[in-house]
């Protein structure tokens, strides 16, 4: 994961990882633990999470999957300590940094790689702590990459995450990066500072770069898969593009989808992305929710159309260990409900780093002994939620919000304009003047990859799109047909740009490289066959579709409540036009199964707040109380499992804050196998008519229940056990 931007340079995760000291794990009849039973679902791989140690207590979320994280350090040794203990096991390693100091130092090949290090203007390598460098990936890096994923390969690890493919745009003048230039561009080195046309083909050819690395790995994997018949899969975890641009990092995004060998993405979205501020109705701010809801939507429309998969990732702290545990929990309970509201996507990184999250003491910006370890009952609604998101993946989706169907699109090139001579607006305006207006008018509005819109139905979910060349350009000519083509089809597009962007000029294919004074967006017009007389009238008829263009700058739309209202204005006559009955929500939900999400938004349309009616518990409490009725006031974050739509002839298993395993009984009675994480509270939520005549946690008498005869539940309780023990219930 990414730090914090407001950090230092120097900072590193790694510096505030709790010491854990493990002692001997309690045995039972002075036998070693047995090892937990097989999870016939755990092949879908429907949770997972990273880390850098091997098993323990603190570190045994019991998701899918353990991502081990590097290449160093005991690896196969890591990997076999979390096989061990049930886990499917992928490696995960950074691709742009890490400790690869024998590449750097030449210990590796014999040659000094340190002016392969990303420098500033100033000179200065850019780090991720000490002389861990961000690196101008040569082609003798990726090669090294391959010998040391071969060691996770011979390991046995089931899946690669390539992490953090990362370029600062700030960077581009080693003399590694000099040579790559001259060898991409068949021209010399131009300081990127200097022009906007340098700028420009910086990003173009960062955004290569790393695209080439992972290649190479990606091949070495696929030829490793056809030497021993096995099937080692390849992802690329890495930060949604709205983050990227907005913290001015260049990564080759939506074009790795194409790569040969490229199996997803993990969405790395979590608080420190999500609190970056930015500007709504004039108002500079950090809006998590809505910033998670905009990038997570990115990057599922990333894999949309390709056939590639992607995890979200959620984490319950973050980077930055100076906040307190309130605002890591209402934060985490922001975004773990925006990637909710993302109804495609069914597979989740629950935590990076479990041991710093159930190990860890916060906030690390007062004296130690005021610092404070996880509260039990955040403890518990982490689990109980980790343990939800296996269930996701559900076939019945249903809407309460604003109009659907609208989309902003965005391009890569996003990140290609966020530096000196001619940088894009600081705060993201450009894209976040376009998408918050309607997101905070509770339309579940997605940022739609332009890249991706020439492929084969990418569209047909889409009926207005909105659309500015301002800070961002089309790569290639391909789009606009393809736009052309949804437009005449029925779509609406809603142009906002003023064609003030200095890099219109720069050397590519929409001007002849230069050559004249074509803007993208007149290129774009000249394919609808529209011109720029013809926008009398608000909307021009295209086909069944039709265009309108607000002639300036989006930004605009961001600074202030009448340039709001304006936009949203404007957008529902494309609605109309397109034939969405125009609806605005001070809410956004969504039913997935029996799973009830919703947000309750601030900065919205007045009204009274939503109440949803029926009998429900939240899993975001630990004590999982029925409620009858929720209201979705600003600020609320609600995740409901709707207790009539699990009933069953029988007693059921609700909610755990545990994994709870079901085990075959001859005598007839309920078990399940138990484990979490060590030292935590343990809830069992149960549905049932009647209530227990005993109730045994490895063969010992538990008192420690409640039933509730007028709603049916029993609630079990007991302190979770980082081994598996045997829950056993007798009606």
């Amino acid at each position: 994961m990414r730090l914090d931007p407001d950090l230092p340079d120097n900072y590193h995760p790694a510096l505030f990882l709790a010491v854990v000291m493990l002692g001997g794990l309690p045995l039972l009849l002075n036998a070693e633990p047995p090892a937990f039973p097989e999870d016939a679902a755990q092949k879908l791989e429907r949770t997972s999470f990273q880390t850098g140690k091997a098993w323990s207590p603190l570190g045994n979320l019991r998701a899918d999957v353990a991502m081990v994280y590097g290449l160093g350090n005991g690896l196969a040794e890591r990997v076999a300590s979390w096989r061990e203990h049930g886990y499917r096991v992928h490696l995960m390693t950074g691709v742009s940094w890490g400790e690869y100091q024998d590449y750097l130092y030449g210990r590796y090949d014999g040659v000094n790689h340190e002016d392969n290090a990303q420098t500033d203007r100033n000179g200065r390598k850019i780090g991720h702590g000490g002389d861990v460098w961000y690196m101008c990936p040569a082609e003798n890096y990726g090669t090294y990459l391959c010998v040391g994923v071969q060691r996770a390969l011979d390991a046995g690890v089931e899946a690669v995450h390539l992490e953090e493919p990362e370029f600062w745009a700030r960077a581009g003048y080693s003399e590694g990066f000099k040579r790559e230039w001259l060898s991409f561009y068949h021209e010399p080195w131009q300081a990127p500072h200097e022009s906007a046309d340098a700028q420009w083909r910086a990003s173009k050819l960062k955004y290569f770069l790393y695209r080439r690395a992972l290649q190479q790995v990606f091949a070495y994997v696929k030829a490793f898969n056809v030497r021993t018949g096995k099937n080692v899969r390849c992802y690329v975890p890495t930060h949604s593009l709205l983050n990227y641009a907005h913290w001015c990092i260049v990564s080759p995004e939506s074009s790795l989808a194409r790569l040969d060998g490229c199996d997803g993405y993990i969405a790395q979205i979590w608080t420190g992305t999500a609190r970056t501020p930015n500007h709504f109705r004039g108002v500079r701010k950090e809006r998590t929710f809505e910033t998670a809801f905009l990038e997570y939507g990115a990057m599922q429309n990333l894999v949309r159309a390709t056939g590639r998969s992607v995890w979200y990732l959620n984490d319950p702290i973050e980077d930055n260990p100076r906040h307190d545990w309130t605002d890591y929990r209402g934060n985490w309970e922001s975004t773990l409900v925006a990637s909710l509201l993302q109804p495609d996507v069914w597979q989740y990184e629950v935590a990076p780093w479990p041991e710093r999250i159930f190990g860890g003491k916060y906030p690390h910006n007062v004296k130690p002994e005021d610092r404070k370890a996880i509260p039990p009952d955040y403890a518990s609604e982490l689990q109980v939620v980790m343990q939800a998101l296996t269930d996701m993946k559900q076939a019945d989706v249903q809407w309460d919000c604003g109009t659907q169907k609208i989309g902003v699109l965005v391009s890569d090139s996003l990140m290609f304009q966020r530096e000196q001579p001619t940088p894009s607006d600081p705060n993201m305006a450009h894209f976040y003047g376009l998408a918050l207006p309607l997101v905070k008018r509770g339309v579940p509005v997605a940022p739609v990859q332009l890249e991706n819109v020439t492929l084969p139905g990418f569209l047909d979910a889409q009926r207005v799109l909105l659309l500015s060349y301002q800070g961002q350009k089309p790569l290639t000519p391909e789009v606009h047909p393809a736009l052309a083509d949804w437009v005449r089809k029925g779509g609406v597009l809603v142009m906002v740009d003023d064609d003030q962007d200095p890099y219109h000029r720069v050397r590519e294919w929409w001007n002849d490289g230069g050559k004249n004074e074509r803007t993208p967006r007149r290129h774009l017009f000249e394919t609808l066959g529209v011109k720029d007389g013809d926008f009398a009238q608000a909307v021009v008829a295209v086909g069944k579709g039709g265009v309108l263009w607000l002639r300036e700058s989006p930004v605009q739309f961001a600074l202030s409540a009448e340039a709001d209202a304006r936009l949203a204005g404007a957008v529902k006559m494309a609605a109309d036009k397109a034939g969405q009955t125009w609806r605005e929500t001070n809410y956004l939900a969504l039913r997935r199964g029996p799973y009830v999400i919703g947000a309750g938004l601030d900065e919205s349309v007045p009204g009274e707040a939503r109440v949803v009616k029926g009998r429900f518990v939240n899993l975001f409490d630990p004590e999982l109380k029925v409620q009858r009725a929720v209201a979705l006031t600003p600020g609320a974050r609600v995740l409901l499992l709707d207790l009539d739509a699990v009933k069953s002839a029988g007693p059921r298993l609700l909610a755990s804050a545990c994994k709870a395993l079901p085990v075959k009984r001859d005598d007839g009675q309920l078990a399940w196998t138990v484990e979490g994480v060590g030292d935590t509270p343990a809830i069992v939520l149960l549905s049932t008519a009647k209530p227990p005549r005993s109730i045994q946690l490895d063969q010992q008498p538990l008192d420690s229940f409640t039933y509730d005869a007028a709603e049916g539940l029993l609630y079990i309780r007991f302190p979770n056990e980082a081994h598996p023990r045997n829950l056993s219930v007798e009606f």
